[in-house]
């Protein structure tokens, strides 16, 4: 037991990966765009759909399933998307190629699965994808709760129209 924590931190340490002393890769003005293009890039490919940037004032987000992942390493953060139910089925037909009402059960496995691809598109933009790992995806449903970060940083929201729907794509990156 104790040689397979050894070879495991042996492991990150060749992998790149920063310490919880070392220092975090601060967010660049470019990254905004990136994380944009990135999850253009998955919706195109795995939805088989683009998304558009509200022109103006979009009615309030209406979001009970909110996905996650967390990336360690150089750089620190948790990539977050969050839509209303319908969307996330939506989101899952369109993947899955089945009707939305079929498609509601494996809707928490589809929004994981834009959250992990986008989150690893990102780092793989910005330069840090041997730097990095990628947290497990969670999925959180429900119709009262809040989602916070507990660590001081830097959020980088973008809001998303997907097939009239609005959608929160974010980056919560710790100092």
């Amino acid at each position: 037991m104790g040689s397979h924590r050894t070879n495991l931190k042996s492991n990150y340490s060749k992998a790149g990966m920063a310490s919880a002393a070392g220092k975090n890769i601060a967010p660049k003005a470019n990254w905004p765009g990136i994380l944009c293009d990135a999850a253009s890039e998955v919706f195109s490919m795995m939805v088989g759909s683009q998304f558009t940037l509200p022109a103006g004032t979009e009615s309030p987000l209406v979001a009970n399933v909110t996905g996650t992942v967390g990336i360690a390493g150089a750089l620190r953060a948790v990539f977050s998307l969050r839509c209303s139910a319908q969307t996330a089925a939506k989101i899952a037909s369109q993947m899955l190629a089945i009707p939305v009402e079929a498609a509601a059960s494996q809707s928490c496995d589809a929004i994981g699965e834009i959250c992990n691809m986008v989150a690893g598109s990102f780092k793989a933009k910005v330069g840090l994808e041997a730097e990095c790992m990628l947290s497990v995806p969670t999925v959180i449903t429900g119709s009262d709760y809040r989602v916070h970060s507990l660590a001081e940083g830097e959020r980088l929201e973008i809001p998303i129209l997907y097939d009239g729907e609005l959608i929160l794509i974010a980056l919560d990156i710790r100092k």
